[in-house]
């Protein structure tokens, strides 16, 4: 099946498995979240510059642009597409060969995500929430392809820190 990507018309085989996912979780954050994200926020800005370290400076600023963009905006919708020969994300592909493992953490309601460990240095780990997505057919289907780990048992400790604090 060619499939558009990037404006290159690409052979990525048929769609196996297809979802609409956002390209990142959107919290509901309160009033009191707002205050002592503020708080903080305020006391790492006077930390960093009485301390002279104005790249930590730049770098708490760029954070609180990203967590204001994050409110303001609304996250688009991405299509996850499972083909017979790769993933894809939007309008990026990825190969089988692109993949080092996979694995599946599935405790609704809280985490239902499937993780791809790509080679990148850059981009290590690829996250797609399955959503109301039954993950037995799409286990069953990748297995053919790529390598389960089976000892990934919980999400990564940056997804839970992420989501404890409604940052990720």
């Amino acid at each position: 099946m060619p499939i558009n990507l990037n404006n290159e018309q690409t052979s990525v085989g048929n769609a196996v498995f297809a979802w609409e996912v956002n390209e990142y979780e959107k919290h509901a954050r309160s009033k009191r979240w707002y205050v002592i994200a503020g708080l903080l926020g305020t006391a790492l800005l006077l930390y960093s510059v009485i301390s002279g370290n104005y790249l930590f400076t730049l770098v708490v600023v760029l954070v609180g642009i990203i967590l204001f963009l994050q409110d303001v905006q609304a996250p688009m919708a991405v299509e996850f597409i499972v083909t017979e020969s790769g993933v894809i994300v939007g309008s990026k592909f990825y190969p089988f060969s692109e993949f080092r493992n996979y694995w599946i953490i599935y405790n609704p309601p809280e985490v239902k995500n499937i993780y791809f460990a790509t080679n990148s240095l850059v981009k290590h780990r690829l996250q797609i929430p399955l959503l109301d997505n039954d993950p037995r057919p799409i286990r069953e289907f990748l297995n053919q392809f790529i390598v389960e780990d089976l000892d990934q048992e919980q999400e990564p400790l940056s997804d839970r820190v992420g989501r404890m604090f409604k940052i990720n």
